[in-house]
């Protein structure tokens, strides 16, 4: 295995264990775990344990990685678009290698998809939700419909199935329709426990956009920072694009 082709990955569970995804979409990458211990999606599950990002990533870039993802979607971004700017140049600052987060993953999903115009369906409750949103303008999208399943303890989106999954985005999708009086762009799946391998083709038939989801585009932007060019058709449009450049962020509002 190239040493430019192993990955630490900040895991907000407290099991050292890799997404099973990882090893679907990109088996010729190694991807080595450091858990921070997340027992609630809720910001004070999130406060507890957001301080110790950086001494995990230290402690992987130790251990001889190119490359560090912080996983987790509300756990990046729950404080806010210039927080989560600051964690990203924090964590570089602390292991001088490139840096991604689960936040940034689908960011730079929707868009290299050009999507600005965005249906949303979550895991979260609704004060996650609300931040979630926030994120979203501030990252320049215009959130068309929101809509979460209301779980707070970690380990429960892993019990979503998938035919659940599936309902929930032709929801969003329907609603951001009636509500804009057009389809929206696309769809975000948001939640990295949230099983979306496995209908995200399906729900793009559906409903004819493109859908991104928070594992997924993570992985995907992840093994772009060692090289890799992130395809793995078969997936959804994101992972058969032809590595597109990632647009460059906006200034935070």
């Amino acid at each position: 295995m190239s040493a430019e082709r192993v990955i630490g990955m900040v895991l907000p569970g407290g099991e050292a264990r890799v997404p099973q995804d990882a090893g679907v979409l990109y088996p010729d990458v190694q991807f080595v775990p450091a858990p921070l211990g997340l027992q609630s999606l809720t910001p004070a599950g999130y406060d507890a344990v957001i301080g110790g990002v950086v001494d995990r990533a230290k402690s992987l870039a130790a251990q001889g990685v190119a490359a560090i993802g912080v996983s987790g979607t509300s756990l990046t971004f729950y404080r806010g678009y210039a927080f989560h700017e600051e964690l990203k140049d924090s964590v570089r600052a602390a292991t001088g290698l490139p840096v991604t987060t689960m936040s940034t993953g689908v960011v730079e999903g929707l868009r290299a998809l050009g999507v600005r115009r965005v249906a949303v369906g979550t895991a979260y409750i609704d004060e996650v939700n609300a931040r979630l949103r926030q994120f979203l303008l501030d990252s320049g999208f215009e959130v068309l419909a929101l809509e979460g399943l209301g779980l707070s303890v970690f380990g429960e989106p892993g019990k979503v199935t998938e035919d659940s999954l599936r309902a929930l985005g032709q929801r969003v999708f329907a609603a951001a329709r009636e509500a804009s009086g057009s389809p929206p762009d696309g769809i975000l799946i948001s939640c990295g426990g949230l099983r979306t391998l496995g209908i995200t083709t399906a729900l793009e038939g559906d409903c004819g956009v493109p859908v991104v989801s928070s594992t997924p585009a993570f992985l995907w932007a992840t093994v772009r920072l060692a090289g890799h060019g992130g395809q793995a058709p078969g997936y959804g449009r994101l992972l058969a694009l032809d590595a597109p450049a990632a647009a460059p962020a906006p200034s935070a509002s």
